[in-house]
């Protein structure tokens, strides 16, 4: 099981690029590249999926258990050719004092080799005592290589180089000079999601051929396989159910932040997921629920206001009862309007709310939410346990009725409004967290069952009338 863990010194050091650009060389390669992200994220993984060829996936303690990581890790790299993981921000970044949520933490879990990316423009000799340090800090842990980013030219390189071996027994696998083709646009939340990039196979391609000249893969390669292999169950092998409901999901430029697993879920509690371009279907699908992500409706609001058709589609079914779940971008397209900058434009207007956009983050991070007993379905009798998630949102809900009501209560984060999180209205249930279907908490089997319930209650009336 071939793996490298892919960290940094500190956060923007450039490690994003450089994974995805190794996940493309190798691919290029032929190579069957299995990627995964370290923590919540949806972007990242969007670029990491493109480049590889394969669906990135999710490895986080806050709402995960160990063995849930170990289990998913290992399941999905049984069968192919190299595994590389993108941390999050720095090596011993993290939450808790004693680092048993951090990048390393995950690095001992796994028993993953970690190929550590340094921005070291304007570094030269002091480059050894901060590989040293790293190397000290945690005896059990294996930097088995450096990449050098940034760098300002040959010279520049040769420096570095010349200092790593004189001092310290890391070996350097790759120097990647400054190169503006490696800049990837970005904006509030980060790097731009490679589904609304239209140039983004070319701009993967020519990512993966620069890291190709200046990484030296093959070292990779014999460093990924000398990895051990983490101790994992295998996840029981189940039979998807026939298909009995039809969900409709939002996927295009506006909504496009759903998680690979969670998808795969839907078709294994027997939903058929159909999808739906809210820029441009002027009509609902026949479809018995709906799902609504998150993404970045702020960019495409003149464009979803233009299609009123489907705006007053999806208004008309929620008050007739469809079951829908909508999750931050979702939650603002539910919303009456939306204002960003000096603009304002209509939305559905099913939620009664509107949103607005502001310069810095109204919620971020990781997210703890109890249940009320309104919870729609996601109810305490059905798993009383709190529910771990994540947010990351720059709008904020305004306009809120006194008789909102929640299915939430928030202990960690934001949410909502600082206490409550999950607006409920009739059966719709919108929050700002994003959930993710772990073993404590299945949201994707609740929801469906309850799309299963609800369709099954509107066709009791047309099952006794046949039988009159």
């Amino acid at each position: 099981m071939a793996h490298l863990f892919i960290s940094a010194a500190h956060k923007s050091s450039g490690k994003t690029t450089l994974s995805i650009g190794l996940c493309g060389a190798f691919h290029q390669r032929g190579l069957n590249v299995q990627p995964f992200k370290k923590g919540p994220d949806y972007i990242d993984p969007m670029w990491l999926s493109r480049a590889a060829g394969n669906d990135c996936y999710n490895l986080d303690f806050h709402t995960q258990s160990h063995q849930e990581i170990l289990n998913a890790f290992g399941c999905r790299t049984d069968s192919t050719d190299i595994s590389i993981i993108e941390g999050n921000k720095g090596l011993y970044d993290g939450l808790d004092l004693d680092g048993s949520n951090s990048n390393a933490a995950l690095v001992t879990l796994l028993d993953s080799p970690i190929i550590l990316v340094i921005d070291a423009q304007g570094m030269t000799r002091g480059i050894a005592p901060l590989i040293l340090g790293y190397q000290a800090f945690e005896k059990n842990i294996n930097i088995a290589g450096v990449i050098l980013n940034k760098l300002g030219g040959s010279r520049h390189e040769a420096k570095l180089r010349a200092v790593i071996e004189h001092y310290t027994d890391v070996p350097v696998v790759g120097a990647v000079h400054h190169d503006p083709m490696l800049d990837i646009q970005e904006r509030h939340l980060g790097l731009i999601p490679s589904n609304e990039a239209a140039s983004v196979e070319r701009q993967i391609h020519a990512i993966a051929d620069v890291i190709a000249q200046q990484v030296n893969l093959d070292q990779l390669q014999r460093i990924a396989s000398n990895a051990i292999t983490p101790t994992y169950q295998a996840l029981p092998k189940t039979t998807p159910i026939t298909a009995d409901v039809r969900i409709g999901i939002a996927q295009d430029t506006a909504f496009g932040f759903y998680y690979p697993d969670d998808l795969a879920a839907f078709r294994h509690a027997g939903a058929e997921l159909v999808s739906i371009d809210t820029l441009q279907d002027t009509y609902l699908p026949e479809i018995d629920g709906l799902f609504i992500g998150g993404g970045f409706p702020e960019t495409q609001m003149q464009a979803l206001e233009a299609n009123v058709t489907l705006r007053n589609e999806i208004h008309t079914a929620i008050e007739k009862g469809l079951p829908v779940y909508a999750e931050c971008g979702g939650l603002m397209y539910l919303s009456r309007s939306m204002q960003w900058n000096e603009n304002t434009c209509s939305m559905v207007g099913a939620l009664p709310m509107d949103t607005r956009m502001h310069q810095r983050p109204q919620g971020r991070g990781y997210v703890q939410l109890s249940k009320i007993h309104n919870a729609l379905w996601n109810k305490p009798v059905d798993n009383n346990k709190d529910i771990n998630a994540h947010e990351f949102h720059y709008s904020s809900a305004e306009n809120l009725k006194k008789t909102t009501q929640f299915a939430y209560r928030v202990l960690r984060g934001h949410g909502i409004n600082g206490k409550h999180d999950g607006i409920i209205h009739r059966n719709v249930l919108a929050n700002y967290s994003h959930m993710r279907n772990v073993e404590n908490n299945p949201w994707v089997r609740q929801f469906v069952g309850f799309v299963r319930e609800h369709k099954q209650l509107n066709s009791l009336p047309q099952k006794l009338s046949s039988t009159l």
